[in-house]
Formats: structure tokens, sequence, C-alpha cells
């Protein structure tokens, strides 16, 4: 039979680990990546069943990548603590590791904002992967490297992804540091124009292009601040190259 391994990272997570974990109870083996919480989220997990890592964080990939090293399903499902997989999607992602129709599979996550689901402001993210040699990259918005075809499932993840305007703002702006620090080292440059253009560009992608507007205000403000950490992310590389970081 087919076994599924599910990751979780977390760091001072108590408010939001218990329904994650009870989220994917169907999963064979739970292991819980720490980044040494002092609220009580590692006991937690440890109490209902998880394999828990202890681990200093340095970034994301990293600590995603040691715990692959300890996941002994033929499956992996890489969640947040902040997710959780609902009934019809678990059913999909059972039915989907036991077909082996392809490789790896996409998630979908409409973002909630403002009490609200905005499925226009859906993302799609690859979660599911057969363990053979999967790997993450990049230290902030980490991308899974698989091999093989790629789907999609068709039900949503329920993520939880915003406590609030100042906490969506706040982690924006804990992003782009990573970010630009990330693009310098690849010798990519920040300018004028990349600083005014590209925080207009993800504002139209974002409102218009992926329809945000037909979610009302919440896609408004989600747009808006996406745009702001676009913004934040080049005036960060601007503020580095010039010594004032």
């Amino acid at each position: 039979m087919t076994k599924l391994t599910a990751i979780i990272p977390t760091y001072n997570e108590i408010d939001y680990i218990e329904d994650a974990i009870k989220s994917i109870e169907f999963a064979d083996e739970i292991i819980v990546i720490d980044s040494f919480s002092t609220d009580g989220t590692k006991e937690k997990a440890v109490e209902l069943g998880c394999k828990v890592l202890d681990r200093k964080f340095d970034n994301f990939s990293n600590q995603k990548n040691h715990a692959i090293s300890f996941a002994t399903g033929d499956w992996i499902l890489f969640l947040d603590a902040d997710e959780r997989i609902s009934k019809k999607l678990q059913i999909e992602i059972q039915e989907a590791i036991s077909s082996s129709k392809y490789n790896s599979y996409k998630l979908r996550f409409p973002h909630f904002y403002m009490n609200r689901f905005l499925y226009h402001s859906e993302s799609k993210v690859l979660r599911l992967v057969k363990n053979n040699g999967v790997y993450f990259e990049g230290a902030v918005h980490e991308k899974l490297k698989t091999t093989g075809k790629t789907g999609i499932l068709d039900n949503f993840v329920i993520h939880y992804t915003y406590k609030g305007l100042l906490h969506y703002i706040n982690k924006k702006d804990s992003y782009a540091w990573f970010q630009a620090q990330m693009s310098l080292e690849k010798n990519k440059k920040a300018n004028l124009f990349l600083l005014i253009f590209k925080p207009f560009y993800r504002f139209f992608h974002s409102y218009i292009l992926k329809r945000g507007f037909l979610d009302g205000i919440p896609g408004l403000a989600v747009a808006t601040i996406n745009a702001y950490g676009v913004f934040s992310r080049y005036a960060k590389m601007i503020l580095i190259e010039k010594g004032l970081k």
C-alpha cells in the first residue's frame, strides 16, 4: 500500500498546529520540523503522535530538506501550520497517490482575508510529490524541485493566510529582506524603473488578470499589499547596495 508522509515546518504555532495535524491524520507519518518553539508547539505535536525534529532556522529550504531526509513515505505532502486539508481534498490526495498518474501535484490555495476566502486570489503550489530525490531551493518563497509530470488537484486547501492587515504587511516586509538578499547574491540590480514598474505590474496581475476585483474590497487590499511587497523588495535591494542596512 502506498505510504504518505506529511511535513509541517513550525515556529510558535500553538494556535494552529493541532487543527493542522488533525486535518492530515490520514497520513501514515507526520513530521514536524520545529525551529525551537517556546509556546508549546513542539509538545503539542509530540502529544498528537508526530515525529518532531528540532533544527535552528536558517532558511525555509534547508528546514524542509532536513525533514525530507527523515521521510519514509512513498509520497510527501507539505503543509504549513495555518493550512488545513478538507475531507474532499483528503480523498482526492489518496486517489492521486494510488493512481501514480503523475509524479507530483499542485494544490489550490485561495487567500483567506477579511473573514472570507478570495477564490480569485488563488495560488497553485507544488505540495504533493513522490519521495524520489525531491528537494527545495531558495531562501524564501522556496521552490520544490522534482521530475516527471505534474498534475493539479481540484479541491482547495483551507489556508488562513493572514491574521490581520498588520500581520499581512509585516509578513511581506519580512520576506522582502530575504528576497532582496537573494537577488543581490544572483548579481541582480535594482533601479528606479524596477521600483516603479514591478509593483504596478504585480497589482495589475493580481487585481485585473487574476480577477481580484471580483473579490471586492478584500481583493483590492490583497492586490495593493502584494504590490507593496514587490516595492519593498526593490527598495531593500537599494538599501543593501548602498550599505544602509
